[in-house]
């Protein structure tokens, strides 16, 4: 019988990579300083949240279906927004004021906002948990069969886990690009507008087990829901 060690898993959703720890926030649309050139995070998401909230009491796949949008105030932090969970299951949305500063329009803020939304509606953080516990699993069992134990076999775990969470990682952020577009345009933004995020940042390609899909692929996705609209 093997012995497995599980590992605390932490995960997060993010658009553009990885976790981030807000030095200052906010956690009201009303309290929300704008930022960006020709941008208002405070009056996006005062019209997106509502409409997220609806889709998600609609879809009926999560319980909580609160939301709340913090800020990273630190400028020399990478240009990101992720979603996670809060304490009572709540989506914590974040997004870094470098990334804010990057956005060229309402459009764009409100179609990430609606994709991170998106992630917690459709229940990808669960999801991804379930992926990386059986990639742990998995991974143990076969390490033990071959007599790998101790710290090795805490290490495979951690990469069999891995694995696990990238082997749908793609498949999750295309799923969030469908969803984030019906939510910006039932908020009144252009997610074709927003979506043109998409051609000013590098392309992550066709990545075997990547993170992520090339930006072809989610501008195609976003256009195709957005003519059912």
């Amino acid at each position: 019988m093997p012995r497995f060690l599980f590992l605390p898993l932490f995960l997060c959703l993010a658009a553009c990579g990885e976790i981030l720890v807000p030095t200052e926030t906010s956690t009201g649309p009303g309290t929300l300083s704008p930022a960006g050139a020709g941008t208002n995070l405070a009056a996006v998401v005062d019209r997106t949240v509502p409409v997220a909230e609806q889709v998600c009491r609609a879809e009926r796949i999560v319980r909580n279906c609160d939301f709340v949008v913090l800020m990273d105030s630190d400028p020399t932090v990478a240009p990101n927004a992720f979603q996670t969970e809060g304490p009572n299951g709540e989506a914590v949305i974040i997004f870094t004021a470098s990334l804010l500063a990057e956005m060229q329009n309402d459009d764009e803020i409100a179609f990430v906002l609606g994709h991170e939304a998106a992630h917690h509606i459709l229940g990808h953080i669960p999801k991804a948990r379930e992926s990386a516990a059986r990639g742990a699993v998995l991974a143990a069992i076969l390490a033990e069969m071959s007599g790998v134990e101790g710290d090795d076999l805490i290490a495979v775990q951690s990469i069999g886990a891995e694995l696990g969470v990238r082997s749908f990682a793609k498949t999750f952020e295309l799923e969030a690009d469908a969803m984030g577009t019906v939510i910006s345009s039932r908020a009144g933004y252009d997610p074709l507008v927003g979506a043109a995020y998409f051609q000013r940042i590098d392309d992550p390609g066709n990545v075997f087990l990547g993170t992520h899909p090339p930006n072809a692929d989610r501008i195609a996705i976003v256009r195709q829901v957005a003519a059912t609209l």
